[in-house]
């Protein structure tokens, strides 16, 4: 959000100027149009004299009082009574935000604003890590209280302490669900959605409120609520499409994700060792070639053939851990590897997917080779133009020279780190791998894993591989209790890998 990451040494960032954010258009927008037109009017949820409640659990600055707002002009103009009170906490905005609304008959009816234990009729999760939160979960209803949760994730500040944490929303969602006890519960993938259709993931809570709506979750007309976002005065048109088109979610998703041309996600679990060799043999082919793909399947086959000889329960483990471990070590991130990245048709088609109108890319670059130092000492990061995709291309063809000696760029002290921490890591399996117990299996698996830890670009690179072998040699002894140290090369490499870093 404040840009810091253009300071950084890795080269993944690209700023784009000149441009406005892009509308994934229908196949045929006409069509679509006639879908919400089409639309039956939702039902409304009964209104009895104990009122009805929703909760509503996001995050600060994304639209989560809005929905509040919204519902209590729309309760309004209704003729129904309503309460909303607003818990933003410490951080109003990026921070967790819940509101609570109650709706009633009467006004007079309703004591308290605020929604205790068991009192949720509703729950719509604008963002489920809040959502699942103990203190929304303590007011939901088990058996009663229906949840419309928003499968996508958005990361929290532990991101930025923690790269290995677990974003994924699949222990979110049963959290909720178990707190639910058999609770109706719907699943919508909201952000994506609503970013897709209006170009801004800010379109998300409307979608939501637009999906609730049309299920039949909410105690107001659906004339009263649309009333209330011209009231509100903000974005009134947008608002009022990105409404119809959370009904349109709720009321045929297959035909929505048709006319948005949206394809499955084709992602495969990496849970299996076949699994993890036909997805690195793919990466490897593109990062290098077939020749260096095979030998990296060679080396996991002859590593599993052995494992497997030793009977172990969870030597699968091991041999898949060392698969996702010895590829990650081989398609290091060099300049080859950069102007691949850049130079695949697929970058473009994500640039041009998110922004639309006549802009201009900047590369945010740290050239080791040009004079100038940052604050910290690393070679100083500048801006170039839209010229640098020339000289990606040109580099993108010249990667058939990488590890050969004919690689102009293979003699910087970075890249021979590179190639010497493959030939290290497959040293120290090959060390272990035959003397591989069920006493020593976990250990080995850690040892196996270690080499995760090293990522980066640069210097932050150097630093992480200093980490590494420091924490290597720890995990080499605690695997040598149960036996004779493996002959590997590690401390050999890390004395010659210093001697280069104090010559370069």
């Amino acid at each position: 959000k404040d840009y810091s990451c253009v300071n950084g040494f890795c080269p993944s960032f690209v700023t784009v100027t000149g441009a406005s954010i892009a509308v994934r258009e229908s196949s045929d927008p006409a069509r679509l149009q006639q879908l919400i037109a089409a639309l039956p009017e939702p039902r409304l949820a009964p209104l009895d004299a104990k009122g009805y409640n929703i909760l509503v659990a996001g995050i600060g600055g994304t639209g989560v009082l809005t929905i509040g707002a919204l519902l209590g002009m729309a309760a309004h103009l209704d003729g129904k009574g309503c309460s909303v009170l607003d818990m933003t906490g410490m951080a109003q905005k990026g921070g967790s935000v819940t509101s609570h609304i109650r709706i009633g008959l009467d006004p007079a009816r309703i004591f308290t604003s605020r929604l205790s234990e068991g009192m949720t009729d509703v729950l719509l999760a604008c963002d489920m890590i809040v959502g699942a939160g103990p203190t929304v979960l303590k007011a939901v209803r088990p058996g009663h209280t229906v949840a419309i949760l928003n499968t996508d994730v958005t990361p929290t500040g532990e991101f930025q302490t923690d790269k290995n944490i677990d974003l994924g929303e699949a222990h979110l969602h049963r959290t909720i669900v178990d707190a639910l006890g058999g609770g109706p519960v719907f699943d919508v993938h909201a952000s994506k959605l609503a970013t897709d259709l209006t170009g801004d993931s800010i379109g998300t809570n409307i979608l939501m409120l637009g999906y609730a709506a049309q299920q039949g979750l909410l105690p107001l007309s659906l004339t009263s609520i649309e009333e209330a976002i011209r009231l509100n005065g903000t974005f009134v048109e947008g608002n009022l499409r990105t409404l119809a088109l959370g009904r349109l979610a709720a009321h045929d998703p297959t035909t929505l994700a048709a006319e948005l041309n949206a394809k499955a996600d084709e992602a495969v679990p990496l849970n299996t060792v076949n699994a993890v060799l036909a997805s690195r043999r793919r990466l490897l082919t593109h990062y290098q070639n077939a020749a260096y793909a095979k030998r990296y399947t060679d080396f996991i086959s002859d590593i599993r053939q052995r494992a497997s000889a030793r009977m172990l329960v969870g030597g699968e483990e091991f041999v898949r851990t060392t698969a996702l471990t010895l590829a990650r070590l081989m398609a290091y991130k060099d300049e080859y590897e950069v102007a691949r990245l850049y130079t695949d048709p697929a970058f473009m088609q994500r640039i041009q997917q998110q922004f639309s109108g006549d802009f201009k890319m900047s590369f945010h670059l740290a050239p080791p080779f040009l004079p100038g130092r940052d604050a910290a000492g690393r070679p100083k990061k500048r801006s170039f133009g839209p010229w640098v995709m020339f000289l990606y291309q040109i580099l993108r063809r010249l990667k058939g020279l990488r590890g050969t000696p004919f690689d102009p760029l293979g003699y910087f002290p970075a890249r021979r780190m590179d190639r010497r921490l493959i030939e290290d890591y497959c040293a120290v399996i090959e060390g272990i791998v035959d003397r591989l117990e069920q006493h020593n299996l976990t250990a080995a698996i850690e040892l196996a894993r270690a080499a995760v830890d090293i990522a980066g670009y640069g210097p932050v690179k150097d630093a992480s591989v200093v980490r590494y072998e420091s924490r290597l040699e720890v995990l080499l002894e605690d695997f040598e209790k149960q036996g004779e140290r493996p002959n590997c090369r590690p401390v050999l490499g890390n004395i010659i890998y210093e001697s280069i870093r104090s010559l370069s």
